[in-house]
């Protein structure tokens, strides 16, 4: 059964990420399934650091990217939004060159709170990041 607020949800619904940071990292978007969500981003000049190496903070970007947009999807988005309240990330391997996958699932989605389990792999499917999203659902002021 899907989390999704919208049950008739489709990729192609997803929004732009025209404009932001997602954008200028080169972000896309790659599967909705019933329970997760996908994103990729290249490990190019805008995301590494400088030894050559996928920059821990573009790891982080990443999850909290594809974790508040699936926080927001759960929800009625005309009642409520969806912001980041903590996140965590530990930095298992790194990535030189290729896409990274980022894969959120939820592990609580409650009234107030939520909190995203994010993995994200590298191009051979070996996990490079674990991060952890809390998002606070607030009402909307009306």
């Amino acid at each position: 059964m899907s989390i999704w607020f919208n049950k008739s949800l489709k990729m192609q619904d997803l929004a732009p990420f025209s404009g932001t940071m997602a954008e200028h990292l080169g972000m896309q978007w790659k599967e909705l399934g019933e329970d997760f969500i996908k994103i990729t981003m290249p490990v190019d000049n805008r995301t590494k650091q400088p030894f050559g190496l996928l920059h821990g903070g573009a790891n982080c970007a990443l999850a909290e990217t594809v974790g508040s947009v699936a926080a927001q999807l759960v929800v009625d988005s005309k009642k409520y939004s969806c912001v980041g309240l903590e996140i965590n990330a530990n930095h298992i391997r790194s990535a030189r060159q290729g896409l990274v996958t980022g894969v959120a699932r939820p592990l609580h989605l409650g009234t107030h709170t939520h909190v995203w389990d994010i993995k994200i792999y590298d191009d051979t499917e070996k996990l490079i990041c674990i991060s952890r999203l809390t998002i606070a659902v607030l009402n909307k002021a009306f």
